[in-house]
């Protein structure tokens, strides 16, 4: 993948409606050379779909964990969430009941890149303590349905 297809990649992230000539106009490419990108992209498996779903291997970001985090004190969803935001490997946070206040899912280049991500989460002033998981495998991923 080029720098060209990352930004094609982008642009159908941000907007997954956009037309091949539209992307065409940011990206310095004729709309039929974009389509022929986009469908090769699809074919490699990059872009899994016209919603824009990316495969986070493809871009270099195969490395992932499940972090729970236990805070200091009595905090809000709020403050763990503005906290969490800057960190460019936090993927999705979720609050959640039992001993943990949350489930941080962290993705990242590889161990060292996830290594170097859990010490700058462990290091936010809100963190007490955490318990991370690292995932070997996914088995099983569903997008939603429009019957759920």
């Amino acid at each position: 993948m080029n720098t060209i297809d990352q930004r094609i990649v982008s642009c159908l992230v941000a907007n997954a409606r956009s037309s091949y000539a539209e992307i065409g106009k940011v990206v310095g490419l004729s709309a039929p050379a974009v389509k022929r990108r986009v469908d090769r992209l699809l074919e490699t498996g990059i872009l899994r779909g016209f919603t824009a779903v990316v495969d986070p291997e493809a871009l270099g970001w195969g490395t992932e964990a499940f972090v729970e985090v236990t805070c200091q004190g009595n905090i809000t969803p709020a403050r763990i969430r503005s906290r969490l935001e800057p960190l460019p490997e936090v993927v999705a946070a979720y609050t959640v009941s039992g001993a943990a206040d949350a489930i941080v899912h962290l993705r990242a280049a590889d161990i060292h890149h996830l290594e170097t991500a859990l010490e700058r989460l462990r290091g936010l002033e809100i963190v007490d303590r955490t318990v991370s998981t690292v995932v070997l495998s996914r088995l099983l991923e569903r997008p939603p349905t429009p019957e759920q």
